[in-house]
């Protein structure tokens, strides 16, 4: 049996809450984003972010080789974008379907048409570990009750074979978060990556607290890397 099926039929079946409306909201993912780059212990765990811009994209490309492009007000996944600089060109992945161009300024034609209604800010892309060839990543829902703050859930999310994007609505599959990361990485990885996840949220909801009085319900994305190395991809304040 696969390590996915393994995971999904024994017991791990995990329902999605009802999306929650408390506290105060915050839209923009770069005016979070800005905020946790403000702490230096943050800074190491954001992919390199910059808004978008042609000019920027063709940057970010040529230092990182791939990239994320993704609305800044939005959610679900979508309008996310990977954009690659690869042998014969450059490429772009939207949903499963990949499109090729061998120049940079036919792939910014192309992008304009996708990115001219919204804004979009750019994210280095993160070869994320994998379960049976699956990205996964992870959301941790961190919620304030009676003035204390408390997990609510920590779990992995596994893509939909086929697409780079994990979300729920997608058509991932989630899983708790150790069993992702037992399937992912080994079992030897679980106790540490899962005590990184709580360090990082506690922190990051300090500096974002600070900055955004009023906020309580937090769901912190984040990604494990093939090396091990844990990302923040960003915060919701509506997670669902």
């Amino acid at each position: 049996m696969k390590v996915l099926q393994g995971l999904l039929q024994g017991g791990y079946k995990l329902h999605k809450a009802p999306p929650n409306h408390g506290g105060r909201q915050l839209a923009s993912k770069w005016s979070k984003t800005e905020a946790l780059m403000s702490h230096p212990g943050i800074v190491p765990h954001i992919p390199p972010s910059r808004r978008y811009s042609p000019g920027q994209l063709k940057i970010m490309l040529d230092v990182h080789g791939m990239v994320v492009i993704k609305p800044i007000v939005g959610s679900g996944g979508s309008g996310v974008i990977k954009v690659m600089r690869t042998a014969q060109g450059y490429a772009y992945t939207l949903r499963d379907q990949t499109n090729r161009y061998t120049s940079f300024e036919a792939i910014a034609a192309a992008l304009k048409g996708k990115t001219a209604r919204r804004s979009y800010m750019i994210q280095k892309g993160i070869a994320l570990a994998t379960v049976n060839g699956r990205p996964i990543d992870y959301r941790v829902k961190y919620v304030k009750t009676n003035g204390r703050w408390e997990y609510r859930s920590l779990v992995g999310r596994i893509a939909r074979r086929g697409l780079f994007v994990t979300n729920l609505c997608q058509g991932g599959d989630m899983v708790l978060a150790g069993e992702g990361i037992r399937a992912s990485l080994g079992p030897v990885h679980v106790k540490a990556k899962k005590r990184k996840l709580r360090q990082l949220t506690e922190l990051c909801t300090r500096v974002l607290e600070q900055q955004f009085p009023g906020i309580t319900h937090l769901g912190f994305d984040y990604g494990i890397d093939k090396q091990g190395g844990v990302w923040i991809f960003e915060v919701n304040t509506r997670p669902q």
